[in-house]
């Protein structure tokens, strides 16, 4: 890997900017504002800043897009139709039209594109999924998903207002900043049907896209799933819980923890609660290099990540 352009400038932009610099010493790395505006100042861990997609497209080995997801197809499609590999982060896109215009380009022009799920790269997360697919804890009934942070506290060096997650034109609000939740469910029991939906603006916030979500889903395997997402919560919490036949399995994101329960004993199946989190963008890096050259990967591909995007406009329409 020679060269790479990262478009957009926000923090998920400047952290693999941080990476790409880690992982490819002597590796060229271009920036692009997510608007294309000219850009007055220094940007962290980059050697050239340019104004227009086009001018990245002979020179980039691969491109990553951290741009809103609102343009996220428009910034993806002129690299995937040059036959450059991209890394879209999440969510994919906003609407159906784009995930489609996303889903053509890719098959028409055979290129390599992954999604920036990145919790899949968790160790607990992992560490849980081999524990449901082992039965640890006998079969599952039912799943209980939740995650709620305070929003003016996600990024302390901005407005939240001003941020994308407070904001409908650029694809925020709670369903699609904590997509990780839908993913990482969908990749443990597989498609789902939503049974019911509330989706809420508290006005708390004094932002235009909802900051609380509900839904009750059921998965093929008739597992009844609760989700909880939320903006609210003044001390973050991530937790799931999971019931079985044999016990219950407890997952702790924010610690990276995997707890197992049975009637007389607890037992810890993974903790290490000093975990770097940077490590699983890291990972998340390199497995895309695998993607791109042919080994063994567990990349979120376009195909799979686009069906969390259905899943959201499911459970939109639905609580409408």
């Amino acid at each position: 890997m020679k060269a790479v352009a990262v478009i957009g400038l926000g923090n998920i932009a400047d952290r693999h900017r941080r990476n790409l610099k880690k992982v490819y010493p002597g590796i060229k790395v271009y920036a692009m504002s997510a608007s294309g505006r000219k850009i007055h100042g220094e940007i962290s861990d980059c050697d050239q800043v340019v104004n227009i997609i086009d001018e990245l497209l002979d020179i980039v080995d691969m491109a990553i897009i951290a741009s809103p997801a609102t343009l996220h197809a428009g910034h993806a499609i002129p690299f995937i139709k040059a036959g450059i590999p991209v890394l879209i982060e999440k969510p994919v896109t906003v609407s159906t039209s784009d995930a489609e215009a996303l889903l053509d380009a890719s098959m028409r022009f055979n290129s390599v594109v992954a999604v920036g799920y990145c919790l899949r790269y968790l160790p607990s997360a992992l560490s849980l999924k081999r524990v449901l697919e082992e039965k640890k804890a006998g079969r599952i009934f039912n799943a209980f998903i939740e995650i709620g942070q305070y929003l003016p506290d996600w990024r302390v060096s901005k407005n939240y207002k001003e941020s994308v997650s407070a904001n409908k034109a650029l694809g925020g609000g709670a369903l699609l900043e904590l997509s990780h939740e839908l993913d990482y469910t969908r990749w443990l029991f597989g498609e789902l049907d939503v049974l019911h939906a509330t989706v809420r603006n508290s006005g708390v916030l004094d932002i235009d896209v909802e900051d609380i979500a509900d839904i009750i889903a059921i998965s093929k395997d008739e597992i009844v799933v609760n989700i909880h997402l939320d903006f609210l919560q003044k001390k973050a919490f991530r937790k799931c819980s999971f019931l079985g036949t044999d016990g219950r399995v407890e997952w702790d994101l924010i610690n990276n923890q995997v707890k197992l329960i049975n009637k007389s004993d607890e037992c810890l199946i993974y903790n290490e609660p000093q975990y770097d989190k940077n490590t699983m963008y890291l990972d998340m890096l390199k497995d895309f290099d695998n993607y791109i050259h042919g080994r063994e990967n567990q990349c979120i591909k376009l195909t799979d990540a686009v069906k969390t995007i259905a899943l959201v406009n499911r459970i939109k329409k639905l609580a409408e």
